[in-house]
Protein backbone atom coordinates (compact mmCIF):
# COMPACT_ATOMS: atom_id res chain seq x y z
CA UNK A 1 0.00 0.00 0.00
CA UNK A 2 1.05 3.58 -0.63
CA UNK A 3 -0.42 6.71 0.95
CA UNK A 4 -0.04 10.15 -0.67
CA UNK A 5 -1.18 13.47 0.74
CA UNK A 6 -2.57 16.10 -1.64
CA UNK A 7 -4.14 18.49 0.87
CA UNK A 8 -4.74 19.16 4.58
CA UNK A 9 -1.09 18.26 5.22
CA UNK A 10 0.40 20.78 7.67
CA UNK A 11 -2.70 22.81 6.86
CA UNK A 12 -6.41 22.54 7.59
CA UNK A 13 -8.30 22.82 4.31
CA UNK A 14 -8.40 20.78 1.11
CA UNK A 15 -8.47 17.29 2.65
CA UNK A 16 -7.33 14.79 -0.06
CA UNK A 17 -5.45 11.58 0.76
CA UNK A 18 -4.75 8.92 -1.87
CA UNK A 19 -4.53 5.26 -0.81
CA UNK A 20 -3.05 2.98 -3.48
CA UNK A 21 -3.26 -0.83 -3.52
CA UNK A 22 -2.67 -3.42 -6.24
CA UNK A 23 -6.39 -3.77 -6.88
CA UNK A 24 -7.52 -0.15 -6.63
CA UNK A 25 -6.75 3.50 -5.88
CA UNK A 26 -9.01 5.17 -3.31
CA UNK A 27 -9.28 8.86 -2.47
CA UNK A 28 -10.07 9.68 1.16
CA UNK A 29 -12.01 12.96 0.95
CA UNK A 30 -11.85 15.46 -1.90
CA UNK A 31 -11.90 18.87 -0.24
CA UNK A 32 -11.60 22.45 -1.39
CA UNK A 33 -8.70 24.67 -0.31
CA UNK A 34 -9.73 27.92 1.37
CA UNK A 35 -7.51 30.94 1.92
CA UNK A 36 -5.78 33.52 -0.28
CA UNK A 37 -7.80 33.77 -3.49
CA UNK A 38 -5.09 33.13 -6.09
CA UNK A 39 -3.28 30.48 -4.04
CA UNK A 40 -6.53 28.63 -3.26
CA UNK A 41 -7.63 28.73 -6.91
CA UNK A 42 -4.30 27.27 -8.05
CA UNK A 43 -4.38 24.45 -5.49
CA UNK A 44 -8.03 23.66 -6.20
CA UNK A 45 -7.42 23.36 -9.94
CA UNK A 46 -4.32 21.14 -9.50
CA UNK A 47 -5.66 18.05 -7.72
CA UNK A 48 -2.27 16.31 -7.65
CA UNK A 49 -3.51 13.01 -9.14
CA UNK A 50 -5.37 11.71 -12.19
CA UNK A 51 -9.09 11.30 -11.36
CA UNK A 52 -9.41 8.76 -14.19
CA UNK A 53 -7.22 6.35 -12.21
CA UNK A 54 -9.43 6.37 -9.11
CA UNK A 55 -11.56 3.34 -8.28
CA UNK A 56 -13.61 5.43 -5.88
CA UNK A 57 -13.82 8.10 -3.19
CA UNK A 58 -14.54 7.52 0.49
CA UNK A 59 -16.00 10.74 1.92
CA UNK A 60 -15.84 11.34 5.67
CA UNK A 61 -18.38 14.20 5.81
CA UNK A 62 -20.03 17.04 3.93
CA UNK A 63 -18.04 20.12 4.96
CA UNK A 64 -16.64 21.89 1.90
CA UNK A 65 -13.00 21.54 3.00
CA UNK A 66 -13.58 17.77 2.71
CA UNK A 67 -16.07 17.54 -0.17
CA UNK A 68 -15.79 20.78 -2.16
CA UNK A 69 -13.53 19.54 -4.97
CA UNK A 70 -15.69 16.51 -5.81
CA UNK A 71 -17.37 18.20 -8.82
CA UNK A 72 -13.94 18.85 -10.35
CA UNK A 73 -13.38 15.10 -10.60
CA UNK A 74 -16.13 14.97 -13.21
CA UNK A 75 -14.36 17.62 -15.30
CA UNK A 76 -11.43 15.19 -15.53
CA UNK A 77 -13.41 12.04 -16.42
CA UNK A 78 -13.71 10.33 -13.03
CA UNK A 79 -15.78 7.16 -13.49
CA UNK A 80 -15.86 5.60 -10.01
CA UNK A 81 -18.29 5.80 -7.10
CA UNK A 82 -18.36 8.10 -4.07
CA UNK A 83 -19.08 6.09 -0.91
CA UNK A 84 -20.50 8.06 2.04
CA UNK A 85 -23.17 7.77 4.74
CA UNK A 86 -26.74 8.46 3.73
CA UNK A 87 -26.95 11.66 5.78
CA UNK A 88 -23.67 12.86 4.27
CA UNK A 89 -25.00 12.10 0.78
CA UNK A 90 -28.05 14.31 1.37
CA UNK A 91 -26.02 17.14 2.92
CA UNK A 92 -23.21 17.05 0.35
CA UNK A 93 -25.64 17.28 -2.56
CA UNK A 94 -27.16 20.54 -1.28
CA UNK A 95 -23.83 21.94 -0.08
CA UNK A 96 -22.14 21.46 -3.44
CA UNK A 97 -25.05 23.07 -5.28
CA UNK A 98 -24.83 25.97 -2.84
CA UNK A 99 -21.06 26.20 -3.40
CA UNK A 100 -21.63 26.37 -7.17
CA UNK A 101 -24.23 29.12 -6.71
CA UNK A 102 -22.02 31.12 -4.31
CA UNK A 103 -19.02 30.88 -6.66
CA UNK A 104 -21.12 32.17 -9.53
CA UNK A 105 -22.53 35.02 -7.42
CA UNK A 106 -19.18 35.98 -5.83
CA UNK A 107 -17.34 35.83 -9.17
CA UNK A 108 -19.95 38.10 -10.72
CA UNK A 109 -19.60 40.60 -7.85
CA UNK A 110 -15.79 40.46 -7.70
CA UNK A 111 -15.41 40.68 -11.46
CA UNK A 112 -17.55 43.78 -11.50
CA UNK A 113 -15.07 45.39 -9.09
CA UNK A 114 -12.05 43.97 -10.95
CA UNK A 115 -13.20 45.38 -14.29
CA UNK A 116 -13.41 48.83 -12.70
CA UNK A 117 -9.78 48.50 -11.61
CA UNK A 118 -8.72 46.98 -14.92
CA UNK A 119 -7.51 43.76 -13.29
CA UNK A 120 -8.03 40.12 -14.25
CA UNK A 121 -11.40 38.43 -13.73
CA UNK A 122 -11.90 35.23 -11.74
CA UNK A 123 -13.72 32.06 -12.80
CA UNK A 124 -15.79 29.57 -10.83
CA UNK A 125 -14.17 26.18 -10.19
CA UNK A 126 -17.31 24.26 -11.16
CA UNK A 127 -20.99 24.72 -11.94
CA UNK A 128 -24.29 23.02 -11.10
CA UNK A 129 -23.93 20.56 -14.00
CA UNK A 130 -20.67 19.27 -12.48
CA UNK A 131 -22.46 18.91 -9.13
CA UNK A 132 -25.33 16.95 -10.64
CA UNK A 133 -22.86 14.66 -12.39
CA UNK A 134 -20.94 13.79 -9.22
CA UNK A 135 -24.04 13.32 -7.04
CA UNK A 136 -25.26 10.65 -9.47
CA UNK A 137 -22.19 8.66 -8.39
CA UNK A 138 -23.05 8.78 -4.66
CA UNK A 139 -23.56 5.44 -2.92
CA UNK A 140 -25.08 6.01 0.54
CA UNK A 141 -24.28 3.48 3.28
CA UNK A 142 -25.26 2.90 6.89
CA UNK A 143 -22.87 3.21 9.82
CA UNK A 144 -20.90 0.00 10.55
CA UNK A 145 -22.03 -1.85 7.39
CA UNK A 146 -19.13 -3.53 5.56
CA UNK A 147 -19.02 -2.63 1.88
CA UNK A 148 -16.88 -4.22 -0.81
CA UNK A 149 -14.93 -1.58 -2.72
CA UNK A 150 -12.73 -3.81 -4.91
CA UNK A 151 -11.27 -7.33 -4.83
CA UNK A 152 -9.76 -7.86 -1.35
CA UNK A 153 -10.73 -4.32 -0.26
CA UNK A 154 -13.60 -3.47 2.12
CA UNK A 155 -14.61 -0.32 3.98
CA UNK A 156 -16.78 0.62 6.96
CA UNK A 157 -18.01 4.00 8.24
CA UNK A 158 -17.99 4.70 12.00
CA UNK A 159 -19.88 7.61 13.61
CA UNK A 160 -17.43 10.50 14.20
CA UNK A 161 -19.92 12.80 15.98
CA UNK A 162 -18.65 15.91 14.15
CA UNK A 163 -21.62 16.89 11.97
CA UNK A 164 -24.67 15.01 10.75
CA UNK A 165 -23.50 11.87 8.94
CA UNK A 166 -19.79 12.38 9.68
CA UNK A 167 -17.67 9.25 9.84
CA UNK A 168 -14.26 7.82 10.50
CA UNK A 169 -13.52 5.55 7.52
CA UNK A 170 -11.84 2.16 7.92
CA UNK A 171 -10.29 0.39 4.91
CA UNK A 172 -9.19 -3.28 5.07
CA UNK A 173 -6.89 -4.74 2.42
CA UNK A 174 -6.23 -8.51 2.43
CA UNK A 175 -3.55 -10.26 0.35
CA UNK A 176 -2.56 -13.94 0.75
CA UNK A 177 -4.18 -14.12 4.17
CA UNK A 178 -2.53 -10.96 5.51
CA UNK A 179 -4.71 -7.94 6.28
CA UNK A 180 -3.67 -4.31 6.66
CA UNK A 181 -6.22 -1.90 8.13
CA UNK A 182 -6.16 1.88 7.65
CA UNK A 183 -8.41 4.14 9.74
CA UNK A 184 -9.02 7.70 8.56
CA UNK A 185 -10.50 9.79 11.37
CA UNK A 186 -12.05 12.48 9.14
CA UNK A 187 -12.96 15.26 11.57
CA UNK A 188 -13.67 13.98 15.07
CA UNK A 189 -16.42 15.51 17.18
CA UNK A 190 -16.80 15.99 20.93
CA UNK A 191 -18.75 14.13 23.57
CA UNK A 192 -21.79 15.62 25.35
CA UNK A 193 -22.61 18.09 22.57
CA UNK A 194 -26.21 18.76 21.50
CA UNK A 195 -28.10 17.05 18.65
CA UNK A 196 -25.64 14.34 17.62
CA UNK A 197 -24.51 11.12 19.23
CA UNK A 198 -21.05 11.05 20.79
CA UNK A 199 -18.16 9.87 18.57
CA UNK A 200 -17.98 6.10 18.29
CA UNK A 201 -14.90 4.45 19.89
CA UNK A 202 -12.26 3.75 17.25
CA UNK A 203 -12.04 0.25 15.78
CA UNK A 204 -8.68 -1.58 15.64
CA UNK A 205 -6.28 -0.47 12.89
CA UNK A 206 -2.67 -0.84 11.79
CA UNK A 207 -2.38 2.68 10.40
CA UNK A 208 -4.24 5.76 11.68
CA UNK A 209 -4.68 9.00 9.70
CA UNK A 210 -5.64 11.47 12.43
CA UNK A 211 -6.88 15.06 12.23
CA UNK A 212 -5.18 17.69 14.41
CA UNK A 213 -7.26 20.88 14.02
CA UNK A 214 -7.01 21.60 17.76
CA UNK A 215 -3.99 19.41 18.39
CA UNK A 216 -2.24 21.91 20.68
CA UNK A 217 -5.12 23.30 22.76
CA UNK A 218 -8.14 22.54 24.92
CA UNK A 219 -11.66 23.89 24.47
CA UNK A 220 -13.52 25.91 27.01
CA UNK A 221 -16.50 23.92 28.20
CA UNK A 222 -19.94 24.66 26.74
CA UNK A 223 -21.46 24.97 30.21
CA UNK A 224 -22.36 27.79 32.59
CA UNK A 225 -19.49 30.04 31.49
CA UNK A 226 -20.56 29.80 27.84
CA UNK A 227 -24.17 30.49 28.73
CA UNK A 228 -23.14 33.59 30.67
CA UNK A 229 -21.09 34.87 27.72
CA UNK A 230 -24.06 34.38 25.40
CA UNK A 231 -26.38 36.05 27.89
CA UNK A 232 -24.06 39.07 28.20
CA UNK A 233 -23.76 39.29 24.42
CA UNK A 234 -27.52 39.43 23.90
CA UNK A 235 -27.85 41.98 26.72
CA UNK A 236 -25.27 44.14 24.91
CA UNK A 237 -27.21 43.90 21.65
CA UNK A 238 -30.44 44.94 23.37
CA UNK A 239 -28.81 47.84 25.20
CA UNK A 240 -27.09 49.22 22.07
CA UNK A 241 -29.68 48.11 19.48
CA UNK A 242 -26.82 46.44 17.68
CA UNK A 243 -26.32 43.49 15.39
CA UNK A 244 -24.59 40.26 16.28
CA UNK A 245 -23.12 38.76 13.09
CA UNK A 246 -22.31 35.06 13.39
CA UNK A 247 -20.39 33.55 10.46
CA UNK A 248 -21.34 29.89 10.89
CA UNK A 249 -21.22 26.71 8.91
CA UNK A 250 -24.74 26.10 7.63
CA UNK A 251 -24.41 22.47 8.67
CA UNK A 252 -23.89 21.78 12.35
CA UNK A 253 -23.02 25.09 13.98
CA UNK A 254 -26.20 26.86 12.83
CA UNK A 255 -28.48 24.15 14.21
CA UNK A 256 -26.54 23.98 17.48
CA UNK A 257 -26.62 27.76 17.95
CA UNK A 258 -30.39 27.80 17.52
CA UNK A 259 -30.80 25.11 20.17
CA UNK A 260 -28.41 26.85 22.59
CA UNK A 261 -30.25 30.17 22.31
CA UNK A 262 -33.59 28.42 22.79
CA UNK A 263 -32.20 26.83 25.98
CA UNK A 264 -31.45 30.31 27.39
CA UNK A 265 -34.96 31.49 26.54
CA UNK A 266 -36.59 28.42 28.13
CA UNK A 267 -34.49 28.95 31.28
CA UNK A 268 -35.69 32.60 31.42
CA UNK A 269 -32.12 33.86 31.26
CA UNK A 270 -32.82 36.06 28.24
CA UNK A 271 -35.74 37.62 26.46
CA UNK A 272 -35.52 36.54 22.84
CA UNK A 273 -34.36 38.92 20.14
CA UNK A 274 -34.94 38.28 16.43
CA UNK A 275 -32.68 35.62 14.94
CA UNK A 276 -32.27 35.57 11.17
CA UNK A 277 -30.74 32.46 9.62
CA UNK A 278 -29.63 34.05 6.37
CA UNK A 279 -28.62 31.09 4.29
CA UNK A 280 -30.68 29.13 1.79
CA UNK A 281 -28.31 26.25 2.53
CA UNK A 282 -29.00 26.40 6.28
CA UNK A 283 -32.72 26.09 5.64
CA UNK A 284 -32.19 23.08 3.38
CA UNK A 285 -29.63 21.56 5.76
CA UNK A 286 -32.01 21.89 8.70
CA UNK A 287 -34.58 19.98 6.65
CA UNK A 288 -31.99 17.24 6.09
CA UNK A 289 -31.45 17.12 9.88
CA UNK A 290 -35.16 16.44 10.31
CA UNK A 291 -34.93 13.43 7.99
CA UNK A 292 -32.02 11.68 9.72
CA UNK A 293 -32.99 10.84 13.30
CA UNK A 294 -30.56 7.89 13.19
CA UNK A 295 -27.80 10.45 13.91
CA UNK A 296 -29.47 12.09 16.95
CA UNK A 297 -28.51 11.64 20.55
CA UNK A 298 -31.26 10.42 22.89
CA UNK A 299 -32.23 13.91 24.11
CA UNK A 300 -32.69 15.37 20.62
CA UNK A 301 -34.61 12.31 19.45
CA UNK A 302 -36.93 12.67 22.46
CA UNK A 303 -37.38 16.40 21.75
CA UNK A 304 -38.46 15.67 18.18
CA UNK A 305 -40.89 12.94 19.18
CA UNK A 306 -42.37 14.62 22.26
CA UNK A 307 -41.91 18.40 22.06
CA UNK A 308 -41.95 19.13 18.35
CA UNK A 309 -39.27 20.75 16.21
CA UNK A 310 -36.24 22.02 18.22
CA UNK A 311 -35.14 24.21 15.29
CA UNK A 312 -38.36 26.25 15.07
CA UNK A 313 -39.56 29.22 17.13
CA UNK A 314 -41.55 32.44 16.70
CA UNK A 315 -38.36 34.58 16.95
CA UNK A 316 -36.33 32.50 14.46
CA UNK A 317 -36.71 33.24 10.77
CA UNK A 318 -35.00 31.51 7.86
CA UNK A 319 -34.09 33.93 5.05
CA UNK A 320 -33.99 32.58 1.50
CA UNK A 321 -34.45 35.36 -1.03
CA UNK A 322 -31.60 37.77 -1.89
CA UNK A 323 -33.95 40.74 -1.45
CA UNK A 324 -34.83 39.70 2.12
CA UNK A 325 -31.13 39.24 2.83
CA UNK A 326 -30.35 42.76 1.59
CA UNK A 327 -33.12 44.22 3.78
CA UNK A 328 -31.31 42.93 6.89
CA UNK A 329 -28.45 45.35 6.18
CA UNK A 330 -30.80 48.33 6.43
CA UNK A 331 -32.63 47.10 9.54
CA UNK A 332 -31.83 48.29 13.06
CA UNK A 333 -30.96 45.95 15.93
CA UNK A 334 -31.09 44.26 18.25
CA UNK A 335 -30.82 41.14 16.13
CA UNK A 336 -28.68 38.10 15.50
CA UNK A 337 -27.75 37.25 11.92
CA UNK A 338 -26.35 33.74 11.43
CA UNK A 339 -24.96 33.38 7.93
CA UNK A 340 -22.41 31.31 6.03
CA UNK A 341 -19.67 30.81 5.17
CA UNK A 342 -18.17 29.96 8.53
CA UNK A 343 -14.69 31.20 7.55
CA UNK A 344 -16.05 34.31 5.76
CA UNK A 345 -14.69 33.13 2.42
CA UNK A 346 -17.88 33.63 0.43
CA UNK A 347 -21.63 33.92 0.58
CA UNK A 348 -24.03 36.35 2.21
CA UNK A 349 -22.05 36.84 5.42
CA UNK A 350 -19.57 38.98 3.46
CA UNK A 351 -22.30 41.48 2.62
CA UNK A 352 -23.44 41.60 6.27
CA UNK A 353 -19.87 42.16 7.42
CA UNK A 354 -19.40 44.88 4.83
CA UNK A 355 -22.40 46.80 6.24
CA UNK A 356 -21.87 46.10 9.96
CA UNK A 357 -18.10 46.08 10.45
CA UNK A 358 -17.62 49.85 10.82
CA UNK A 359 -20.02 50.20 13.81
CA UNK A 360 -18.33 49.68 17.18
CA UNK A 361 -21.67 48.67 18.74
CA UNK A 362 -21.89 45.61 16.51
CA UNK A 363 -20.30 42.28 17.41
CA UNK A 364 -18.86 39.57 15.14
CA UNK A 365 -18.99 36.19 16.87
CA UNK A 366 -16.93 33.20 15.73
CA UNK A 367 -17.99 29.73 16.80
CA UNK A 368 -15.73 27.55 14.64
CA UNK A 369 -12.14 27.11 13.49
CA UNK A 370 -10.73 29.78 11.15
CA UNK A 371 -8.13 28.52 8.70
CA UNK A 372 -4.93 30.43 7.97
CA UNK A 373 -5.26 33.31 5.45
CA UNK A 374 -9.09 33.35 5.56
CA UNK A 375 -10.99 36.55 6.35
CA UNK A 376 -12.32 34.87 9.49
CA UNK A 377 -8.77 34.23 10.71
CA UNK A 378 -7.81 37.87 10.10
CA UNK A 379 -10.79 39.05 12.17
CA UNK A 380 -10.05 36.60 15.00
CA UNK A 381 -6.43 37.81 15.02
CA UNK A 382 -7.69 41.37 15.51
CA UNK A 383 -6.77 42.99 12.20
CA UNK A 384 -7.95 46.61 12.11
CA UNK A 385 -8.26 46.64 8.32
CA UNK A 386 -9.45 43.54 6.46
CA UNK A 387 -10.17 42.77 2.79
CA UNK A 388 -13.86 42.30 1.98
CA UNK A 389 -14.43 41.48 -1.68
CA UNK A 390 -10.82 42.59 -2.20
CA UNK A 391 -11.43 46.07 -0.75
CA UNK A 392 -9.50 47.10 2.42
CA UNK A 393 -12.18 47.80 5.05
CA UNK A 394 -11.79 49.39 8.48
CA UNK A 395 -12.98 47.20 11.36
CA UNK A 396 -14.63 48.93 14.32
CA UNK A 397 -17.02 46.14 15.37
CA UNK A 398 -16.02 43.96 18.30
CA UNK A 399 -14.86 40.39 17.63
CA UNK A 400 -15.68 37.58 20.06
CA UNK A 401 -14.58 33.91 19.89
CA UNK A 402 -16.67 31.10 21.40
CA UNK A 403 -14.43 28.00 21.43
CA UNK A 404 -16.97 26.09 23.51
CA UNK A 405 -19.16 25.69 20.44
CA UNK A 406 -16.43 23.98 18.43
CA UNK A 407 -17.45 20.70 16.79
CA UNK A 408 -13.83 19.49 16.70
CA UNK A 409 -12.13 17.24 19.22
CA UNK A 410 -9.47 19.04 21.22
CA UNK A 411 -5.98 17.83 22.20
CA UNK A 412 -7.19 15.62 25.07
CA UNK A 413 -9.97 14.13 22.91
CA UNK A 414 -7.50 13.29 20.13
CA UNK A 415 -5.02 11.68 22.53
CA UNK A 416 -7.85 9.68 24.10
CA UNK A 417 -8.90 8.50 20.63
CA UNK A 418 -5.43 7.07 19.95
CA UNK A 419 -5.31 5.55 23.43
CA UNK A 420 -8.63 3.76 22.83
CA UNK A 421 -7.32 1.81 19.80
CA UNK A 422 -6.47 -1.73 20.89
CA UNK A 423 -3.95 -2.89 20.00
CA UNK A 424 -2.28 0.43 19.27
CA UNK A 425 -1.61 1.24 15.60
CA UNK A 426 1.97 0.82 14.42
CA UNK A 427 1.88 4.05 12.43
CA UNK A 428 0.05 7.40 12.80
CA UNK A 429 -0.09 10.14 10.16
CA UNK A 430 -1.11 13.56 11.53
CA UNK A 431 -3.18 15.63 9.07
CA UNK A 432 -5.77 18.44 8.95
CA UNK A 433 -3.93 20.79 11.28
CA UNK A 434 -1.66 23.75 10.80
CA UNK A 435 1.99 22.87 11.27
CA UNK A 436 2.16 24.05 14.89
CA UNK A 437 -0.89 22.03 15.92
CA UNK A 438 0.17 18.93 13.97
CA UNK A 439 3.70 18.91 15.36
CA UNK A 440 2.46 19.43 18.91
CA UNK A 441 -0.02 16.57 18.71
CA UNK A 442 2.51 14.31 17.00
CA UNK A 443 5.05 14.93 19.77
CA UNK A 444 2.45 14.20 22.45
CA UNK A 445 1.49 10.89 20.81
CA UNK A 446 5.15 9.91 20.40
CA UNK A 447 5.88 10.76 24.02
CA UNK A 448 2.91 8.75 25.29
CA UNK A 449 3.41 5.81 22.90
CA UNK A 450 7.12 5.51 21.93
CA UNK A 451 6.48 2.37 19.85
CA UNK A 452 4.20 4.23 17.41
CA UNK A 453 5.85 5.62 14.28
CA UNK A 454 4.40 9.16 14.01
CA UNK A 455 4.63 11.11 10.74
CA UNK A 456 3.49 14.65 9.96
CA UNK A 457 3.40 14.54 6.15
CA UNK A 458 3.95 17.43 3.76
CA UNK A 459 1.60 18.16 0.87
CA UNK A 460 2.64 16.03 -2.11
CA UNK A 461 4.57 13.46 -0.04
CA UNK A 462 4.09 9.70 -0.49
CA UNK A 463 4.68 6.94 2.06
CA UNK A 464 4.91 3.16 1.73
CA UNK A 465 2.83 1.15 4.21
Amino acid sequence: MKLSFHGAARSVTGSRHLLEMASCRLLLDCGMFQGRREEAAAQNRALGFDPRSLSGVLLSHAHIDHSGALPMLMQQRFSGKVHLTRATADLTAIMLQDAARIQESDCRYVNKQERRRGTKCVQALFDSDDVEAITRRFVGVRYDDTIKIAPRVTATFHDAGHILGSAAVRVKYTVRGNTTTVLFSGDLGRSHMPILRDPEPPPPCDVLILESTYGDRLHEQAGEEMKQKAQDLIAHAKAHKSKIIVPAFAVGRTQELVMRIKELVVEDRIDPIPIYIDSPLASKATEVFRHHPECYDAETYRTFTEDGDPFASRYIRFISSPDDSKRLNAMKGPMIIISSSGMCEGGRVLHHLKHAIDDEANVIVFVGFQAEHTLGRKLVEGWDVVPIFGVPTKRRAQVVKFNGFSAHADRNDLLAYVRAISPLPSKVFIVHGEEKQALSLGAAIQNEHPAIDVTIPHRGSSHEI
